[in-house]
């Protein structure tokens, strides 16, 4: 069995990179880090970045561990138990309307003494406007990673991307997708290893490819009005976060650090009453985008 320590320290790793790579792309932001600790046990590293092109962006790396709440065992199907869990997390607002929302998280979770062990992450885009070419470029790159280490990856983590990325009150997917997994431990088949090694490999795959979107995205002018859109389109993807996230009310029932939980929010966001987009827009060609089950890769 990997070792917890070895595990976390990767991701801070990971961490590094990945900030790296987003200051170089931003073309002058620096990311500001704020150190934290757990009352319970743990802590982590929050970097905050406010720049050029990213708007607001944070890549968080934390390692926790205590007594793992009663509400979040239950729903885990857990006995009473200890708990560590570990990992990097990232969502990134631009500045242009016509650049993607993003975000990544990766992360390992075991109960007291390693009993049980898992590990969860995946990739998701959420456009502002989706541009078919970009969607389709962001997904192969997806598929390449999956498949080096099985074909059935893919296809599987796509549909639960989503499944999961889906907001159920509004009947629309938050973005275009990605890939989602989580709870992968031994019974699939694959090593405790194999499955560090892939969650990392998922990780590397954000840089590269989310730079080279911002790098398409700085090319295309925008107006006022795909702002206004910009600014609804966040609102959606607060509705998702705060309704029906996952992760953010896992963080805030095992009593996490609200600040950084609560990073994925956009900076300003709007919400208009029963805004119908004109046909044939734009907008409204963007919104027949926003549903399940679409092939981006052919």
């Amino acid at each position: 069995m990997i070792d917890k320590e070895l595990i976390a320290n990767r991701f801070r790793v990971l961490q590094d990179n990945i900030c790296q790579a987003l200051e170089s792309a931003d073309g002058g932001g620096i990311f500001s880090e704020d150190n934290w600790t757990r009352p319970e046990g743990g802590g982590g590293r929050s970097r905050v970045l406010e720049g050029n092109t990213i708007e607001k962006g944070g890549v968080m790396f934390s390692a926790v561990h205590g007594p793992l709440p009663e509400i979040t065992a239950k729903a885990m199907n857990l006995a009473p138990t200890d708990f560590f869990a570990t990992g990097v997390s990232i969502v990134l607002h631009p500045h242009s309307p016509l650049a993607p929302i993003i975000h990544m998280n990766v992360r390992y979770f075991e109960t007291s003494g390693g009993e049980r062990w898992w590990f969860g992450g995946g990739i998701d885009l959420t456009p502002h406007y989706v541009v078919p070419e970009d969607a389709q470029y962001f997904h192969q790159q997806l598929k390449q990673t999956c498949d080096r280490f099985a074909p059935h990856f893919y296809p599987d983590f796509k549909k639960h991307a989503d499944d999961y990325f889906y907001i159920r009150h509004r009947k629309e997917t938050r973005g275009v997708g990605g890939i989602f997994y989580d709870y992968l431990d031994e019974k699939t088949g694959f090593t405790q290893e194999q499955l560090f090694d892939f969650s990392l490999a998922v990780g590397e795959t954000f840089a590269p490819t989310y730079t080279e979107l911002l790098q398409r995205a700085v090319q295309r002018p925008y107006t006022e009005r795909e702002k206004r859109w910009q600014m609804l389109r966040r609102g959606r993807y607060v509705e998702f976060n705060l309704v029906w996230d996952r992760g953010t009310k896992f963080g805030l029932e095992t009593n996490g650090r609200t600040e950084s939980i609560l990073m994925s929010m956009p900076p300003t966001a709007q919400w208009a009453y029963n805004l119908q987009p004109e046909p044939g827009s734009p907008e409204a060609d963007t919104l027949e985008w926003l549903r399940k089950g679409v092939d981006w890769v052919g």
